[in-house]
């Protein structure tokens, strides 16, 4: 039986993609770079996302992958990479603009904190998601936060999952399931973790990687459904 559940938040809780294309397209127009088109949008998003899964191979630092991402981007779109420090900062500010949750999301963990002990389980950087979740409100739903830069690994590692196990109550690792949008992150950390593993993904479309979840679902109202089988 399930007593613990751990929650990714970007993409899972909360609407990352709204947050970070509107951060985007105010930040460009803040440092004169014009109007951002979806074709760039779809080309920044392509990059971030292999930064990304460079970070969770360890293969670079959250540091360098900030930055370097928009070194990139910029470089192909032919803007001058002189300031992309500065870029980063107040893009990464700009995400606090919109906070908004995916449908069901906010009344789902709120429905489950009696019944469960729920902790957030996050790669992003530690004081943007401090004050989104604190944005939020709904720091009042979960028993704990765990942060990948406060912990020194990130998810899928097996030592940020053994920092958890070392600090929440539940010891089994059959009582424990971990819902998520990445089958990278979320998924394969829980498989190498021996929990449950619940892929949240809204726009179904069909899995061609090798990492399989046990779950699927495309709702949140789907995972409540799901728990009440395990």
């Amino acid at each position: 039986m399930i007593q613990t559940i751990l929650w990714d938040i970007d993409g899972t809780i909360l609407n990352f993609h709204r947050s970070a294309e509107n951060s985007l397209k105010n930040t460009f127009k803040k440092f004169g770079y014009g109007e951002i088109t979806d074709e760039l949008l779809h080309m920044y998003e392509e990059i971030n996302d292999v930064y990304w899964c460079k970070l969770e191979k360890g293969e670079i630092t959250k540091e360098k992958l900030l930055v370097e991402r928009f070194v990139e981007f910029f470089t192909k779109i032919g803007v001058e990479t002189t300031r992309v420090v500065e870029f980063n900062q107040a893009y990464l500010n700009g995400l606090l603009d919109t906070v908004v949750f995916m449908p069901e999301a906010y009344e789902t963990v709120k429905k489950l904190h009696p019944e469960y002990k729920q902790y957030i389980v996050t790669n992003g950087v530690k004081e943007l998601q401090r004050k989104k979740i604190a944005k939020a409100h709904i720091e009042e739903f979960f028993d704990g936060i765990f942060i990948s830069d406060e912990i020194g690994y990130e998810k899928p590692h097996i030592e940020f999952f053994n920092y958890v196990f070392d600090r929440i109550p539940t010891k089994n690792p059959d009582e424990v399931i971990i819902i998520g949008n990445s089958l990278t992150s979320d998924i394969a950390g829980g498989i190498r973790a021996g929990i449950h593993t619940c892929w949240y993904h809204p726009s179904n479309e069909e899995n061609h990687s090798d990492v399989k979840p046990e779950f699927t679902v495309t709702s949140h109202l789907a995972f409540q459904e799901i728990l009440k089988q395990l």
